[in-house]
């Protein structure tokens, strides 16, 4: 295996990519992503264990949407189909393969996982010396938070910098998952190469994520001003139907989106790692 170096409009290429391959199949694609978030939603709200198990699911997910990813897109691009077989692959081959992969690699993704958790558990520690733990204990052992306290200045500090920590295992962790089960890496040793192929590759990866974040802003838009017709609606007598129905519109485009930005990770994997 070697790291490829890739110019940094590839970084436009993934999203197009990944937008592309999403909706050929984007019934199974949002299923899976439900399924997986409703696992580890389900994981987080144990008492007190939940919020430091959740994050050991995480490398099953990433792993999870980029083997759909790779399915779908051997099943649809173009000259890279199975042209000829009998039977092409449907969304329910993307299930079997992704609970395949989970099932085959699982050992070195609980690694992963619970390197997740420990520094998480870490960068949680590391707010108390902000808001004198109150972030920490509201995290870790599931105390309440009174609105006073979330208003306050070092709370919010507190959770900025909780997101500024959590940003290096988010680099970390882009290609560790896939590393060990296409490449069959080391865990530890998956780790250092994801962070290394987005700092080599950091034009494209730097593009990849503004391109993003542009789809997300334009998603926004629009349906924020569907929102404001039907609050429109609702104020002419359509009552609060209206309204509920925008904030559904709301989270189910953002969840949508998030599918879909995570899908589009294994372009990302495929084009900066040769396994030759």
């Amino acid at each position: 295996m070697k790291l490829n170096l890739v110019p940094a409009r590839t970084g436009a290429e993934w999203v197009r990519s990944g937008l592309k391959t999403f909706w050929r199949q984007p019934l199974a694609f949002i299923s899976l992503f439900f399924l997986l978030m409703a696992v580890i939603s389900t994981v987080s709200v144990l008492p007190l264990i939940g919020s430091i198990v959740a994050p050991v699911f995480l490398p099953f997910m990433t792993l999870g949407l980029m083997v759909a990813t790779s399915v779908a897109y051997d099943d649809n691009a173009d000259g890279l189909g199975h042209a000829g077989d009998a039977q092409r692959p449907t969304g329910s081959a993307m299930f079997v393969a992704v609970f395949g992969a989970m099932r085959a690699e699982w050992r070195s993704l609980v690694v992963l996982g619970v390197i997740s958790a420990i520094y998480f558990v870490f960068a949680v520690m590391v707010t108390a010396l902000v808001d004198g733990g109150q972030l920490m204990r509201a995290y870790l052992l599931d105390d309440a938070i009174t609105p006073e306290v979330m208003a306050s200045s070092d709370f919010q500090l507190a959770r900025v910098l909780l997101m500024c920590l959590n940003l290096p295992l988010s680099l970390a962790m882009w290609h560790a998952p896939a590393l060990v089960h296409w490449h069959r890496v080391e865990p530890v040793k998956s780790i250092f190469f994801s962070i290394v192929a987005l700092f080599r590759n950091f034009g494209a990866y730097a593009l990849f994520v503004l391109a993003w974040f542009g789809v997300f802003l334009l998603a926004g838009i629009a349906m924020g001003l569907v929102a404001t017709v039907l609050v429109g609606v609702g104020a002419l007598g359509a009552g609060g139907a209206a309204v509920a129905v925008g904030n559904i519109l709301m989270i189910g485009t953002a969840l949508v989106l998030a599918a879909m930005s995570l899908s589009s990770t294994w372009f990302t994997f495929r084009d900066s790692f040769d396994p030759n």
